[in-house]
This record gives C-alpha cells, structure tokens and sequence, in this order.
C-alpha cells in the first residue's frame, strides 16, 4: 500500500482580478528593470537585517527534493574583503592578460571592465553563495542533493531581486577559479562549492552604468507563444 505523506492546504494564496493581475505584472517590470549592475559603490553601511531578510527570501525558493543545497556567506569584515579582494584580482589580471581569450575580451569590451576590483572592498557587504552537493533536508550531509546548479541559480535569482526591491545595488561577480573563496569564508571546498560573490551596497555618487548593458532583446527575441 503507497504510504501517504503529510501536505497541508494552501491557505496563503492570493488569487487577483485579471486586471490587477496585469497591473502588478507592469509594476514589478518597471521596478525589475530598474536594477542594474553597478561598479561603483558607496562605503555608506547597510543594517545586516536588511542582508537577514533578504537572504530569508532567497532561501524560498524551489529546490530539487526541497534540499535547499545553498549557503550564503554575508561578509562585512574590512579584512576579509580586503583578502577576496586580493585573491581576485590575482585571478583577474591573468584573465584580462590573455587566459579568458580574444573573443571573450572582445565580448566585455562595451563594459569598460579591467582587473581592478576595487569595489569589493568599498561596498559594505560582499555575499557568497556557495553551493552544496550532498547535505539533504536535514543538512547533515548523509543525503545526496538534486538539481544543485538550477536550485542555486534560482535562490541566487531571488536574493538579487530581494536585494534590489529592498533599494539596494548589486554586482555579480564570479572570478574564476573560486575556490579560494571556500578558504576565505572558513567553508569546506568538499561539501560548498563557490557559486557566485554578490556585491551589495548603495551606488556611490555619481555611478554609472554602460550603454551597453541596457540593451535587453525584445520579447519576440526571448519568447515563443503557441
């Protein structure tokens, strides 16, 4: 006989008149497409339950087998940032000089982006985003975790428009390798792997975004309706 798991009734869903519906889809197009990435951040300091509850909506997001394979690092420390700092431009200066190649080089050309990586220790707050291979729902690591790259990518999604709604700037930024990030943050290479580093902060005065970066495809470029 199938045994029965336990579900509960949803009972926090908010069910809206089509055109509400319609008119919360705009807002939220007007107020996502309002986020940018930014290079330049001010040092101005972030309460870190702004960054608590942002990553509290993160990590609602799905996840293959509700497995939450995903840990986040908030990182405020001068001196720990200052020691990513150095560890990535490392990385990035052998990037730029040749290891990314001449297509890729040519493809980040618009953006104006070099070695220098000064940002992350200005902005008040870097997040790490690691994620994890086996670690299950009870987090003990007995458990082997599913869907690991699309869970993290789509928490990792939420955390940057969570951050964003909360009236923050963000950067991704993802220097490759990232293992030294695991030494960084004091996590265990075997169980967390680096995912991505998300700069967060407030714009500094005067910030400014390429031309390039706002060019988005047009709907009839992205998406099919049959």
């Amino acid at each position: 006989m199938k045994q029965t798991e336990a579900h509960l009734p949803l009972i926090d869903f908010i069910e809206y008149g089509e055109e509400e519906m319609l008119e919360r889809a705009q807002n939220n197009y007007q107020e996502v497409k309002r986020r940018h990435s930014i290079r330049q951040f001010s040092d101005r300091a972030v309460p870190q339950a702004i960054i608590e509850q942002c990553i509290r909506a993160a990590a609602t997001a799905p996840s293959g087998a509700n497995h939450q394979p995903w840990h986040f690092v908030a990182i405020s420390d001068p001196e720990v940032k200052a020691q990513i700092r150095h560890e990535a431009e490392a990385l990035e200066r052998s990037f730029y000089e040749g290891r990314a190649g001449e297509e890729w080089l040519d493809a980040l050309k618009p953006l104006g982006t070099d070695a220098n990586k000064s940002y992350l220790e200005r902005a008040p707050w870097l997040i790490a985003v690691f994620s994890q291979k086996r670690g299950g729902i009870e987090n003990d690591g007995s458990k082997i975790n599913y869907y690991v790259h699309e869970s993290v990518g789509i928490a990792t999604g939420f955390l940057l428009q969570a951050l964003h709604h909360a009236g923050l700037g963000t950067l991704t930024h993802t220097p490759k390798p990232m293992s030294f990030l695991s030494k960084v943050c004091g996590r265990d290479n075997d169980v967390d792997r680096p995912y991505m580093l998300i700069v967060v902060g407030y714009p500094d005065q005067g910030a400014t975004i390429p031309e390039h970066a706002t060019k988005k495809k047009a709907l009839a470029e992205i998406a099919t309706f049959n």
